[in-house]
């Protein structure tokens, strides 16, 4: 018997819908939901254990799977199964679990897990959008201590009207592509990427998103309503001490205020901070410290948390000594790596990023295969951070999600800026070689100068900066900080990466830990992160102003050209030996695709040698030649024969004709040497197609003058070869087929 469904729906506004079911599906675990639009469908299960475990954080783990069957699909590769997630899914995993983490009591700490599966697939539906709803719906059901309703939702604008959930096909005439997550009274974060949009417009395209989610909140709370809503449960309060606290407090708070003040850097700064730490410490007895050492160690830290935010919130100062509005020393440079295409070094304070550029054809695009998305990338960006950028030796465990999250930001900032027209696939590497603040906005300014370096005509320059916010709610004081350190993004209220040229902004994240931000303080806020861009920015085109006219002299120089598609097959010869031996004979790398809509081929010539090119350029015009009826071309003899010489076209090397003797001249000629030799060059003029051979008809004699008296001999008669019956197709009265014998006379001639 089918279980009682509960089921609510949420209204787009626009004809489509979003539901949200329960009761029929994994009924076993704590909380299980369906959310459908439209064909897609994701199932989102909740599981948190309840014992808790012995560590100072929540072990929260969201995973996004999207099946291949969803779309009726097969896994790629040899082995036909589902296996690690793609950076698809690890994005989509990152933008549940940032809203979703801050939600849980902090003193939570049972092992927790969120399976979001997409279990059908719609082409219209993206299902990014909706997998923070099922997250929240499922735990809403459940008996987690989960502090509200929260849900997420994509924002596109077409023709200046904003969009709810647009489609993939929607987001292509989109000039704002942004995901919001947000409770019913807090926005909490902001991910996306847009085409040079004003801080203003911005604000309002959250405002618009967090309306949409305000009512996918209260359809949660209404299926929890009818489901039956779970007494929350109860769980082992973490020990607290308030004397001890207050005790800690007033023996560092002073001591941590004057080294924050001193405005030192992160290395010394470290050491004090950690001297004052051993000091408290030492002043317990060793079985104080085995009794309550981990208390101590964490109302330090408030101690610590709460100087450093007064002495911003009070004089303006922050750690190393920085105004609030004020950048970090930059210094950067570019062509620094010799062999590779584009290089530049972007630095920071102490932050510090390498970026190479890496020009290719066609055959190097990234390939994404996702049962919600094939295509390819021809501009694509990865970064990378290594231990030793932070001073810390541990094991590289393959890339981490963090690292992908932060290449994909550092991508959206860039791409937009890619021409359509260039030729290349290019790929932007970042290795992050020092780290105190935002290292994915130094990836954005190394990346753009590599790739002004390596000869990539961007329309405009982009710089990025990573900003924060520490804010005290009883007294309403804020102060935003521009170019924030590592310390600063842990202990601000809200922290926020933007990028862009000097015309508007291409990308943001934003994670907001502060309830009832006012979007006059985001607005401000976005302000100076503006002025910081630009400031940042200028230090860019001091390096470099403009890209480089053309690739450096080892990077490959790409040309496509355009063939009719029945040329393809002549370019590529039998088993690929005509396409494989011009590779060879020209050094170069041929890739030929066909447009799928003209279906002509598209040919991409790779390589480092002009003349190579060239090369292939002249094979690729000879293939293709075709002459027009009355021009003239400039031809060569190439082969005598008693009929007649071949000539080869001199603008269309290996295209070669048969100039018959009877349009040498004018005159009757008796040998073919009497008028033309081996070697010699002359103007022939093109008369059209011989109507029983079908192949090209040249004419010497029709660019030279006719002779005085010149008259024309009368056609050939051919009754000399007796009547035929029409009906006999060839046959003689005989009954031999004569069509051999009329061929053997075709190929004499």
């Amino acid at each position: 018997m089918i279980p009682k469904v509960f089921r609510e729906v949420i209204d787009l506004g626009d004809g489509r819908e979003i539901s949200i079911e329960t009761g029929k599906l994994a009924k076993q675990a704590h909380g299980s939901v369906v959310v459908q639009s439209g064909k897609c469908m994701l199932l989102c299960t909740v599981v948190s254990n309840y014992e808790q475990k012995d560590l100072d954080f929540l072990p929260l783990t969201v995973d996004y799977r999207e099946k291949f069957a969803a779309s009726g699909r097969y896994p790629g590769g040899f082995f036909k199964r589902e296996a690690r997630p793609s950076d698809g899914e690890v994005l989509t995993m990152r933008l549940v679990d940032r809203v979703l983490r801050p939600l849980f009591p902090k003193d939570y700490h049972s092992e927790t897990q969120v399976m979001i599966q997409l279990m059908s697939h719609d082409d219209d539906v993206m299902p990014d959008a909706m997998a923070g709803l099922a997250a929240s719906a499922a735990i809403q059901l459940s008996d987690f201590p989960f502090e509200c309703a929260i849900s997420e939702a994509r924002v596109g604008r077409i023709n200046g009207e904003f969009i709810i959930n647009p489609s993939r096909a929607q987001l292509e005439e989109s000039d704002i592509d942004m995901v919001i997550g947000a409770s019913m009274d807090s926005v909490m974060m902001v991910e996306g990427e847009m085409k040079e949009i004003s801080e203003e417009e911005m604000v309002e395209a959250i405002k618009f998103a967090h309306e949409h989610i305000k009512k996918q909140c209260e359809a949660q709370l209404r299926l929890a309503e009818a489901f039956g809503k779970k007494e929350v449960r109860e769980y082992p309060a973490e020990r607290e001490d308030e004397d001890l606290a207050k005790k800690v407090y007033d023996m560092a708070y002073d001591k941590v205020y004057a080294v924050a003040k001193a405005g030192s850097a992160k290395h010394e700064r470290s050491a004090s901070f950690s001297e004052i730490k051993e000091e408290i410490k030492a002043s317990f007895s060793e079985e104080e410290l085995e009794d309550f050492g981990g208390l101590v160690s964490k109302y330090y830290r408030k101690a610590e948390k709460a100087a450093v935010r007064d002495l911003t919130l009070n004089e303006g100062l922050r750690l190393d000594g920085r105004k609030t509005d004020e950048i970090r020393p930059i210094w950067c440079e570019i062509d620094y790596l010799p062999s590779v295409h584009g290089s530049a070094i972007f630095t920071r304070g102490e932050t510090q990023a390498l970026a190479t550029v890496t020009l290719g054809t066609s055959r190097e695009a990234n390939q994404i295969d996702m049962p919600s998305f094939e295509g390819e990338e021809t501009f694509y960006l990865h970064y990378n951070f290594p231990p030793f950028s932070t001073g810390e030796a541990r094991p590289i465990r393959g890339t981490s999600r963090r690292e992908v999250g932060h290449g994909n930001l550092a991508q959206r900032a860039l791409k937009g800026m890619i021409p359509k027209d260039c030729p290349y696939t290019v790929r932007v590497v970042a290795e992050v070689l020092e780290s105190n603040g935002s290292s994915s906005m130094a990836t954005v300014c190394s990346g753009t100068m590599a790739l002004m370096d390596a000869g990539v005509q961007l329309k405009k320059p982009v710089s990025g900066i990573a900003m924060g916010l520490i804010s005290d709610g009883e007294t309403g004081k804020y102060a935003v900080l521009s170019d924030i350190l590592g310390d600063e993004d842990h202990l601000g209220d809200m922290d926020f990466k933007v990028t862009g040229t000097a015309d508007g902004i291409t990308a943001c994240q934003m994670d907001i830990k502060v309830k009832g931000l006012s979007y006059e303080i985001l607005v401000n806020a976005l302000k100076q992160a503006s002025a910081g861009r630009l400031h940042i920015l200028g230090k860019l085109i001091e390096t470099i102003a403009t890209p480089n006219a053309d690739v450096k002299p080892h990077a490959p120089k790409m040309i496509t050209v355009t063939i009719p598609n029945e040329y393809i097959g002549a370019l590529i010869g039998p088993g690929g030996k005509v396409i494989q031996q011009l590779q060879k004979d020209t050094k170069t790398t041929i890739v030929i695709n066909e447009d799928p809509i003209t279906e002509e081929g598209i040919v991409e010539i790779l390589g480092t040698n002009q003349e190579g090119i060239d090369a292939v350029l002249a094979k690729i015009d000879s293939l293709t030649f075709k002459p027009e009826v009355g021009s003239v071309y400039e031809v060569k003899v190439i082969k005598m024969l008693d009929f007649g010489a071949v000539v080869e076209y001199m603008d269309a090397p290996g295209n070669e004709t048969l100039l018959h003797v009877s349009e040498l001249a004018w005159e009757r000629t008796e040998n073919v040497t009497d008028v033309v030799n081996m070697g010699d060059v002359f103007d022939v003029k093109f008369i059209g197609f011989d109507p029983r051979t079908k192949k090209d008809k040249v004419s010497r004699k029709a660019l030279l003058p006719k002779p005085e008296g010149y008259k024309e001999r009368p056609p050939r008669d051919d009754s000399r070869s007796g009547s035929r019956d029409r009906d006999n197709r060839g046959r003689d009265s005989r009954g031999r087929d004569d069509r051999n014998s009329r061929d053997r006379d075709r190929k004499r001639d």
